[in-house]
């Protein structure tokens, strides 16, 4: 393909800012990176291209816009700026306002910033991406791509909270998920991979990394998600607890005099496999402890599972029939003890796995991992920022 049309997708967090350069039809970055530590002294950036050779630097200034200055000046020495021709945003929250992926304006630009308030931690964080790269590549089309888009085909009942209707339509709190974007893609993947029909099929998802979910595909759409109106709901993840009895969390309060904030900060940071370990929030580390007789990373992991199990079989609930169940995301595409633990657990599925074929599959490798009498179980790497080129590529037109 010309490297007169590549698509920059732009991801950017609270104190970081991760990038890659996509040529549309070949799909391989051209280039990749991280802005980390924004906000600090030690602000830095590391770009990596497409033959694996990194190079890193002290940014000027710690802020996202001295990150996209120096991204900029880095594409317009190699000459690729000008090959540049749309830029996809990832944006957490869309709501119920926002479908599927959108030209970026004025106006969404500002729904966008109205949402913020059912996603305090990313919205913001993504505006300050947007605004940066808008005021620095006003002429270029850009594109929103929304977590939560893909589960907006989710019936009413799967998305409403029961509790007074009146907090939804006052207030838009029901279910919305997330890692749309990665659950989109596993299953347009498994569509075509596995050549199943694409009007007639049924795909459980477990994209689990340091924030897990796992999803329900019905004939290509999202009928149901682990989690809710935020990525709080769900499955045990890195340091988020996932579901929690609000009664506990009561009943803490009440015993420790913490506000709801303190609470709401202990369950998404110092909970999930961090909490329940004591040592840390990396699944690899504690499957190393867990090799070695540590008790607490063992009921770390063994809880994960338990809830991922009980989650996915609720899930496939939700589906007429099961074509499928896909593993993916860092612990899911990594991990053989989760894998292999997991499907032993779904045995009453008729689900077995191949021993074998799930050791060998790590590292980016898709595989499937089941046996032959065995419904499908496979490893399909996810591709987020794929998904967000091609979106960000279709909507402006370009190619």
């Amino acid at each position: 393909m010309s490297i007169a049309s590549l698509v920059l997708v732009i991801n950017c967090g609270s104190s970081s800012l991760k990038f890659a350069l996509i040529p549309f039809a070949e799909g391989e970055p051209v280039l990749s990176g991280l802005a980390e530590k924004l906000g600090l002294d030690e602000a830095c950036m590391t770009i990596k291209d497409h033959a694996g050779n990194k190079s890193s630097q002290i940014l000027p200034e710690a802020s996202h816009l001295s990150a996209l200055k120096v991204l900029f000046d880095e594409l317009d020495q190699r000459q690729l700026l000008s090959a540049v021709k749309a830029i996809g945003h990832r944006v957490a929250h869309g709501g119920s306002e926002f479908k599927h992926s959108v030209a970026l304006n004025a106006q969404v630009i500002e729904k966008i910033r109205a949402l913020s308030g059912l996603a305090p931690l990313h919205n913001p964080a993504n505006l300050i991406g947007i605004d940066a790269t808008m005021a620095l590549l006003p002429s270029v089309a850009q594109v929103a791509v929304f977590d939560t888009a893909f589960h907006q085909t989710l019936a009413p009942e799967a998305y409403t909270y029961a509790i007074p209707l009146e907090y939804q339509e006052r207030y838009q709190v029901r279910r919305y998920g997330f890692h749309g974007t990665s659950h989109r893609y596993i299953a347009q993947e498994a569509v075509k991979e596995f050549s199943l029909d694409p009007t007639d099929h049924g795909i459980l998802i477990a994209h689990l990394g340091n924030g897990s979910s796992v999803c329900a595909v019905k004939n290509g759409k999202s009928v149901d998600t682990s989690m809710g109106m935020t990525p709080l709901e769900g499955l045990v993840m890195g340091t988020r607890c996932g579901d929690l009895d609000f009664g506990a969390a009561a009943y803490i309060a009440s015993c420790t005099g913490q506000t709801i904030d303190s609470l709401y900060k202990m369950m998404n940071n110092q909970s999930g496999l961090y909490g329940l370990s004591g040592l840390s929030s990396d699944c690899r580390t504690l499957q190393e402890a867990r090799s070695q007789g540590n008790e607490r990373a063992t009921l770390a992991i063994d809880v994960m599972v338990h809830r991922l199990t009980r989650h996915l079989g609720a899930h496939l609930a939700s589906l007429h029939r099961l074509d499928a169940l896909i593993f993916t995301g860092g612990i899911g595409e990594n991990s053989a003890l989760v894998r292999e633990l997991t499907v032993k657990r779904l045995g009453v599925f008729g689900l077995q796995l191949d021993e074998e074929k799930n050791q060998q599959t790590f590292g980016g490798q898709g595989c499937v991992i089941s046996k032959a009498n065995s419904p499908l179980v496979a490893v399909i790497p996810t591709n987020e920022e794929k998904m967000i080129a091609l979106d960000a590529a279709a909507i402006a037109g370009t190619f």
